[in-house]
């Protein structure tokens, strides 16, 4: 089982395939498997590597480090621990913040970087979102398990397999409770007036029917990107490597070739509070 001693904390990973490096980050509380289906289709041709952030899936329940910018430290400390050269990071849900944050932070060593389902500012500006928030943290503390069997079927499309809820909702009471101080450090993070300075090749995927996020959110966000790009993902919710791995895999491949070499991938297209991390000193 391979692992990675990442500030601290001892990091599980996977490690598939050869060619172009390809860094999938999971989301609030789950675990590098929800890329199973990308692990299978993209390793045939890329070096695919699913990492589990701390508290989560194999890694270690660390007490401390739930905030974004720990994650995205975490995050770069990680690639340079694996040395790899013009990675491109993949990061679903909140992680989109992670990787955006990476794009940053440390610009010259990150070949591209694609946002999935990212929720980006819409838990800290869009009306009623505080108070939903705080119902949130309040079923968790109260009924974890409860909250969690009645919050996760939202984020999958009308009808999609319970047995894939079920075993969402079971990553999560896997994971550390200490995990929910990201939900409430996402409630105020709003990273809009930095994202113009991003000079990464950046694409955006989301789930067409993603009732978590709309999409406006990365709509507004491609918008501010030099160069950025938006696929939409059709019949997918919030989950939507999961939710039509077919499409996302067509999808994420197009944005991978839009991406290459360092291009920038084109203009937006409809459809197929926090402090900057300091720039990391990776070895060359």
């Amino acid at each position: 089982m391979p692992t990675a001693n990442v500030n601290g904390t001892t990091l599980h990973y996977e490690d598939h395939g050869a060619g172009r490096p390809l860094v999938f980050l999971h989301g609030w509380g789950t675990s590098g498997r929800v890329w199973d289906a990308q692990t299978a289709d993209l390793s045939r041709d890329h070096r695919v590597i699913t990492l589990d952030l701390r508290g989560c899936g194999r890694s270690a329940r660390a007490t401390t480090g739930y905030t974004i910018t720990d994650a995205t430290h975490d995050t770069l400390r990680f690639l340079e621990s694996l040395r790899l050269r013009a990675p491109v990071l993949i990061g679903s849900s909140i992680a989109g913040a992670f990787v955006l944050e990476a794009a940053l932070a440390a610009p010259r060593r990150i070949g591209a970087v694609i946002p999935v389902d990212a929720g980006m500012h819409h838990f800290a500006t869009a009306t009623g979102m505080r108070q939903a928030t705080a119902t949130l943290l309040s079923g968790l503390r109260t009924d974890r398990a409860g909250t969690l069997a009645a919050f996760v079927p939202h984020w999958y499309r009308p009808g999609a397999d319970p047995a894939l809820i079920d075993g969402t909702v079971r990553h999560l009471l896997h994971a550390t409770p200490l995990i929910d101080r990201l939900v409430t450090d996402q409630a105020a993070y709003d990273p809009r007036p930095r994202l113009p300075r991003i000079r990464v090749p950046v694409h955006f995927l989301h789930g067409e029917l993603d009732t978590e996020v709309p999409l406006s959110i990365p709509r507004e966000c491609a918008a501010l990107i030099p160069g950025a790009a938006l696929t939409v993902v059709e019949g997918a919710g919030h989950m939507s490597q999961q939710d039509q791995p077919d499409h996302f895999n067509a999808a994420l491949r197009a944005a991978l070739h839009s991406t290459e070499n360092g291009h920038a991938p084109g203009p937006v297209s409809g459809r197929t509070g926090h402090g900057e991390p300091t720039p990391d000193s990776f070895p060359s």
